[in-house]
C-alpha cells in the first residue's frame, strides 16, 4: 500500500511538471523566426504578483492552453525583475534599479507599459516581425485566455 502511495504521489508531480507551456528565452526569438513565422506571446511577471502567481497555477497549467502555445505560438515567461542584459530585436535592454535591489528592466518597460504605467500581470502578443499587436494587464482565466488564444490564431 505504502508502494502504491508513493508511486501515484511521485506520477502525480511529474505529471504537473509536463502540463506547461515550453518557455523561449528572447535571443531564441529571432532565429526560431527564421525556421518558422509565428506569433509571440511574452508573460510579463514578478515574483510578489499574486495574480501573476494564480496565473502561472491555473492558466499556464491547463493542457489545452498549454498545447495551443507549444504548437502554434512561441511563448516568453517573462520576470518584470529580471537582472541580466537581453539582446532582442538587435537592441540590448538592461535592468533599471529604483532603489536597494528593486527596479525594473527595460524590456519589461518597452513591451508592458499601458497608458503610461505597467501593471502586472501583462500579456504581450508580437506579430512575426516582433511588432506589438496586442497588450493585456489583467488576470486571465483558461476559459478566456483560450478564447484569446483562438482569436489570435485566426
Amino acid at each position: 500500500m505504502k508502494k502504491l502511495f508513493l508511486f501515484i504521489f511521485f506520477f502525480g508531480i511529474l505529471a504537473t511538471g509536463f502540463c506547461q507551456p515550453k518557455s523561449n528565452s528572447f535571443e531564441e526569438i529571432d532565429g526560431l523566426q527564421q525556421i518558422q513565422k509565428r506569433k509571440v506571446i511574452i508573460f510579463i511577471h514578478t515574483d510578489w504578483c499574486q495574480f501573476c502567481q494564480r496565473m502561472k497555477q491555473t492558466t499556464f497549467k491547463n493542457s489545452g492552453i498549454t498545447e495551443s502555445l507549444n504548437s502554434d505560438f512561441y511563448f516568453v515567461d517573462f520576470n518584470a525583475e529580471e537582472k541580466k542584459d537581453i539582446t532582442f530585436n538587435n537592441k540590448v535592454f538592461k535592468f533599471v534599479p529604483s532603489g536597494n535591489n528593486v527596479g525594473v528592466h527595460e524590456l519589461a518597460l518597452q513591451l508592458g507599459t499601458i497608458n503610461n504605467q505597467i501593471v502586472y500581470p501583462v500579456l504581450c502578443v508580437l506579430n512575426e516581425k516582433n511588432e506589438i499587436i496586442l497588450q493585456y494587464n489583467h488576470y486571465l482565466r483558461p476559459k478566456d485566455f483560450k478564447f484569446l488564444l483562438e482569436k489570435l490564431k485566426e
